[in-house]
C-alpha cells in the first residue's frame, strides 16, 4: 500500500512531498484530543495547549517532551496505545475528520503537471489507511510512505529521505507541503525546500523561524497561487 503509482507511468523529474495531518485533512485537533485523553488514562494529565505544540512530532519524543524523561520510560506505551484507541473515535465513517477545500484538487494539478505526488507521513498503516480514504486522491499518487518506512518520525529527516528514495528524485528536485516546524525541521535536514501552510495551528513566524521558504493560509491560498510559489517554478529553475 506504498506504491499506487502505475505500472506504465513515466518517472516523474521532480516530487512535491506532503504531510497529511494538518496540511491535507483536519485532524491535528484530533491528536491533541486523543493525547489529552491518553495522558489522563495513564494519571498523568497534560494542558491541551502543551500538546498541541508537540502535534506532528515522533510520539515517543512527544510523550518524553511533555512527561520527561523518566515518566515517558514507564508511561510511552500505554500512553501510545491509549491515544490510537482513542484517536480512531475520530476516524472512519463516524469519524469527525475532512479534508481541507482544494487538497484533492492540489495533488490532482500537481500530478497533471507531471511531479510525483508522495504522501510522506509516518502514520500507522491503519490510520494512514483511513486518511486515504478521506483524501480519496489514489490516481494522483506517486507513492506513500508508512510508519513501517522509519524507527523515528519528524523532525528526523527519515521519512523525508524515503518519500525522496520512493520518488526517485534528489532533495534539490523537490519540495515538501506540511504545517508543522517538524516538518520543516525534517525537509531542511533532508535538504529539502518546504512550504508552510497555517492549518495546523503553527504561526507564520514560526515556520519562517523553522525554514520554510514560503508559507500559505492552507492548501486551497497554495493552489489559488501555485503559479507563482516555489512548486510552481519547480523543475523550470
Amino acid at each position: 500500500m506504498t506504491s499506487p503509482a502505475p505500472d506504465d507511468a513515466s518517472s516523474p523529474s521532480t516530487a512535491v512531498l506532503f504531510d497529511i495531518d494538518g496540511t491535507l485533512v483536519d485532524s491535528n485537533f484530533a491528536h491533541v484530543d486523543a493525547w489529552s485523553r491518553a495522558f489522563t488514562d495513564v494519571g498523568h494529565a497534560v494542558d491541551s495547549w502543551r500538546i498541541h505544540r508537540s502535534i506532528g512530532k515522533d510520539s515517543s519524543l512527544l510523550v518524553e517532551g511533555l512527561v520527561g524523561k523518566d515518566a515517558a520510560a514507564r508511561l510511552l506505551d500505554d500512553a501510545k496505545d491509549a491515544h490510537s484507541r482513542h484517536y480512531a473515535e475520530h476516524l472512519g465513517d463516524e469519524g469527525d475528520l475532512h479534508v481541507f477545500e482544494r487538497a484533492t484538487d492540489l495533488l490532482a494539478e500537481l500530478a497533471r503537471r507531471g511531479h510525483g505526488v508522495v504522501l510522506a507521513t509516518s502514520a500507522p498503516e491503519d490510520e494512514l489507511k483511513a486518511l486515504r480514504g478521506l483524501l480519496d486522491v489514489e490516481d494522483a499518487l506517486w507513492a506513500v510512505t508508512s510508519s513501517e518506512d522509519v524507527e523515528t518520525a519528524k523532525p528526523d529527516p527519515g521519512i523525508v529521505e524515503v518519500a525522496l528514495a520512493k520518488a526517485d528524485v534528489s532533495a534539490e528536485r523537490a519540495v515538501m507541503v506540511g504545517d508543522a516546524v517538524w516538518d520543516v525541521e525534517a525537509a531542511h535536514r533532508a535538504g529539502v525546500t518546504c512550504v508552510g501552510v497555517l492549518s495546523g495551528g503553527f504561526s507564520r513566524a514560526e515556520l519562517v523561524e523553522a525554514g520554510a521558504e514560503e508559507v500559505y493560509d492552507d492548501v486551497a491560498d497554495l493552489l489559488a497561487r501555485l503559479d507563482d510559489s516555489v512548486i510552481g517554478r519547480l523543475g523550470r529553475d
